[in-house]
């Protein structure tokens, strides 16, 4: 049974800006416990009315581009600005415990030790799309509490990190230079969700390159369909390590959301996610029901034998299924 009392008492102080309250709950919106879920419902419901106020930004970008560096950076420039910064860090899962093993946390130590900074590493639990099941609704909680900038950053798999795009605001897509992929890096799929294109590493003997793949990302961008009408995606350059061009990034961002604000477009943005959100939740909890179901258990379980057997093919397997399905449904 739910106890509604502590659930009101964890969402107050959670609104009050208690990082300890904010870790329970973020723990308590991932448990796949069904009680600890109902739970969760509760509390996301209290906290809603809290929440929509921070900046919501994405940053991907491919292994060894410096994301937990350039995060340091960022986040460290936005403290000096008196924001809050809150940063949920996607992290590839253990195949053994489920955890996260690249612990970006301990990347990120000025941070990890700033009073005005929060950093959860959140397993991807083998979610695909670079993100985790829940990332949008810890997002939500961190808004409760009064961050002023919500950063995900992904698991930085490559070209498949499009979901993300749908769980923010501005989408930053982190690259280097020397690398020999940048043929690879301005192809569509990612590039065509970037916001912002941000070339690191931009210092020393690497500066000639930097500038050249600079131009190559520009070229291409100019000849790709544009995702918003009110904002051309820019390409800059920066030193995570040195913290140089860091404050250029963030003046391109807050111009972003200037410019997003015409005709309310980030407002219908978000109503939009929100909705897709919603839909995809009611899609996946739809299917657990149905496969909870022993009848659709036994007729699955059939299937995979039939498919295994060489007796049925998996297209046929699946129709039959499927039909099965959709007879009960209509009885």
């Amino acid at each position: 049974m739910i106890n509604v009392g502590q659930m009101d008492s964890l969402a107050t102080q959670l609104i009050a800006g208690d990082r300890v309250a904010l870790a329970r709950a973020m723990t308590l919106v991932e448990s796949i416990h069904p009680l600890h879920q109902e739970s969760a419902t509760l509390l996301l419901d209290r906290i809603m009315p809290h929440t929509g106020k921070a900046k919501r930004l994405g940053i991907t970008g491919v292994p060894g581009a410096g994301k937990s560096t350039f995060l340091e950076a960022l986040g460290g420039y936005l403290l000096t600005l008196e924001l809050k910064v809150a940063i949920i860090a996607i992290d590839p899962s253990s195949p053994l415990s489920g955890g996260s093993i690249l612990g970006d946390k301990t990347r990120m130590s000025m941070l990890s030790r700033a009073e005005h900074a929060f950093i959860r590493p959140v397993p991807t639990g083998g979610y695909l799309g670079g993100t985790s099941r829940r990332t949008r609704e810890l997002m939500l909680l961190c808004e409760a509490a009064g961050y002023d900038v919500v950063i995900v950053e992904t698991v930085g798999v490559g070209q498949s990190e499009v979901d993300i795009a749908h769980l923010v605001d501005c989408f930053l897509s982190l690259q280097i230079a020397g690398a020999g992929d940048e043929l690879q890096g301005i192809k569509k799929g990612i590039m065509e969700m970037a916001d912002i294109v941000v070339i690191n590493k931009d210092d020393g003997e690497n500066h000639a390159r930097v500038m050249l793949t600079r131009q190559m990302y520009q070229s291409s961008l100019s000849i790709m369909r544009r995702k918003y009408p009110e904002w051309a995606p820019r390409v800059l350059t920066c030193s995570a390590l040195l913290q140089q061009g860091i404050a250029e990034i963030w003046c391109d961002i807050e111009d972003f959301y200037r410019q997003m604000t015409v005709e309310e477009r980030l407002t219908a943005l978000r109503k939009q996610q929100q909705l897709d959100a919603m839909r995809k939740q009611i899609e996946e909890q739809t299917l657990q029901a149905l496969f909870a179901r022993a009848d659709v258990q036994a007729r699955y379980s059939q299937a995979l034998q039939q498919v295994e057997g060489h007796h049925a093919s998996p297209r046929g397997a699946v129709n039959d299924v499927a039909h099965y399905i959709i007879e009960k449904l209509n009885h």
